[in-house]
């Protein structure tokens, strides 16, 4: 297997353990991200026949744009941002539910906005067919504040943190 250009995913979203759900990073650019995003057997999403609502593309579409905003952070030596999904529209599903062991491939593509607000036209493809499953755009805001920035020791675990007071 030859070396990837990409850090490691874990290294460019504020998530951690189970919450991130993109596997890793196969290109990007300075208004484009792809990356891939492999079913797990035990995803956090499955239902009881182990399968993963088609809904979840939103959460794996939201990630590929925190992956997006983390690579730009990283090149320009800043810490990885917290970003925050504000809306969607015209998601359209293709396929009721993706399978265990189904590799997808999660795009974003920048539509507009440059400071802290942001819109990107979102495709997820089937990795073995090619096939679109899931397409939208989804609306996207940057934490601005000081306090928002994620150390990689800090990231979002899925779990609620805790206050020292």
């Amino acid at each position: 297997m030859s070396a990837t250009p990409y850090p490691p995913i874990e290294d460019v979203l504020p998530h951690a353990g189970r919450m991130v759900l993109l596997t890793r990073i196969v290109g990007h650019t300075e208004r484009r991200t792809v990356c891939i995003a492999e079913i797990p057997a035990m995803s956090i999403f499955a239902d009881a026949d182990g399968g993963v609502p088609a809904w979840a593309a939103v959460e794996y579409m939201a990630q590929c744009i925190a992956a997006h905003g983390g690579l730009r952070a990283r090149a320009k030596g800043d810490a990885v941002p917290l970003g925050f999904l504000l809306g969607s529209r015209s998601i359209a599903l293709h396929t009721a539910r993706f399978t265990p062991g189904q590799r997808l491939e999660v795009e974003a593509a920048h539509v507009w906005g440059e400071h802290d607000f942001f819109s990107f036209a979102c495709v997820i493809r089937d990795g073995a067919s090619g096939a679109t499953l899931v397409e939208g755009t989804l609306a996207v805001a940057r934490a601005s504040s000081a306090d928002a920035l994620v150390q990689p020791a800090d990231r979002l675990a899925g779990h609620a943190r805790r206050s020292d007071g």
